[in-house]
């Protein structure tokens, strides 16, 4: 073979290659967008596949014909650090009606891979402790979607609030999680808004990330079990919010969480082409997306007093507490019927302002990181 033909050999070989050794990503290569994230596990009918990345970027991809009953593995941040464990549980869809409030409802919302601001939140309201385990007794979380994107911690935020959900029983308490607009996005193959280490670790893995969350998957099936609406005491709580056009469409809320469990896994397209139901639910003015609860331009279309009012009677209810726009505080509209908590975590946790909504005994806090209250109606310090 002369030294032209052993030139071409080689060029071909790295073009070859370079999918699997590593791509060009704002200057990286794969192995350095990739930082401790994980596990992922997956199922099928040979056994289970468990993917985790380490602190150095190194890929561990385990499989084994089962898990035992009750496996515990530990999770830590993208740093290697804020170390819990997490033990493996039946999933089962949570009730979307709780007729009675718990003595203190703890409501935040739109964490997005942020777990340092999250640890930070639920130690400084007794929520965890200082090994990130239930401490909030007989009280109820309310996470109000958006996991996903903008952080590096996403995996890791879904693994605490699994263990959670199954610790807080154990004491008489509650976690109540409910779908945001992000966790679709991402089922969906949406991942404009993803740390580049997900897109580096799919391309490791040669395969779409949105399989590492899929049906067959632990967090992907536990997701999926997950209610839009819910309704806890006389609060409404849902991601985007509802309007009037929620309204004219008369959907029993159970009918509304079973049609978004049922299409969380397809593509978007997919979904709109499954049925004019779906393609409202998952639509501009659909529960995780509408806006004109807490946005007043009329692209948003937002709701007259009197329609609001019409929403809140047909469910018994005296509030609607969403998330999904970002405000500098917790803050409210219509005279207090609709509570936003959705704040920029790092800057208010930074800054000292709200960050969650505290419900205790009927009355409406706003608290931050401390633990120091204030009431919804004050205004900022």
């Amino acid at each position: 073979m002369n030294r032209q033909s052993q030139a071409i050999l080689l060029t071909i070989a790295v073009l070859f290659l370079a999918p699997v050794t590593g791509y060009s990503q704002r200057g990286k290569t794969q192995r350095d967008s990739l930082n401790t994230d994980g596990p992922y596990i997956l199922y099928s009918a040979s056994g289970a596949r468990m993917i985790s990345v380490d602190q150095e970027g190194d890929i561990s991809d385990e499989r084994m014909s089962s898990l035992p009953e009750g496996y515990t593995f530990t999770v830590k941040d993208h740093r290697g650090k804020l170390p819990f464990e997490v033990t493996l549980r039946p999933i089962q869809r949570e009730p979307w009606h709780y007729p009675s409030k718990s003595p203190k409802t703890f409501v935040m919302s739109d964490p997005h891979g942020r777990l340092d601001c999250v640890v930070s939140l639920l130690q400084g309201n007794g929520v965890i402790g200082e090994d990130l385990k239930w401490s909030y007794g007989d009280g109820h979380l309310v996470v109000i979607g958006d996991i996903f994107d903008r952080g590096e911690d996403v995996t890791q935020i879904f693994w605490l609030f699994y263990e959670l959900q199954r610790e807080a029983p154990l004491s008489g308490g509650k976690v109540t999680m409910l779908l945001g607009n992000h966790e679709p996005m991402e089922f969906a193959g949406d991942m404009r808004y993803a740390k580049p280490k997900y897109t580096a670790l799919a391309n490791a893995l040669s395969m779409e990330y949105r399989t590492l969350w899929n049906k067959d998957s632990e967090l992907g099936r536990w997701i999926g079990s997950w209610n839009t609406v819910a309704l806890i005491g006389d609060n409404i709580y849902v991601h985007g919010g509802l309007g009037k056009d929620f309204y004219d469409w008369n959907l029993p809320v159970e009918e509304v969480n079973r049609q978004m469990s049922r299409a969380i896994y397809l593509k978007s397209a997919e979904r709109k082409a499954l049925s004019d139901t779906l393609e409202f639910l998952y639509g501009s003015f659909g529960p995780i997306w509408y806006r004109g609860l807490v946005q007043k331009d009329s692209k948003r279309r937002p709701i007259a007093a009197d329609s609001l009012q019409m929403i809140l009677s047909r469910y018994g209810a005296s509030h609607i507490i969403v998330g999904h726009t970002i405000f500098k505080d917790i803050s409210t509209f219509y005279g207090g019927k609709v509570i936003d908590v959705n704040v920029d975590n790092r800057v208010n946790m930074r800054k000292r302002r709200g960050r969650a909504l505290l419900i205790e005994n009927g009355e409406y806090w706003v608290v931050g990181d401390k633990g120091k209250k204030r009431r919804l109606s004050q205004p900022l310090p």
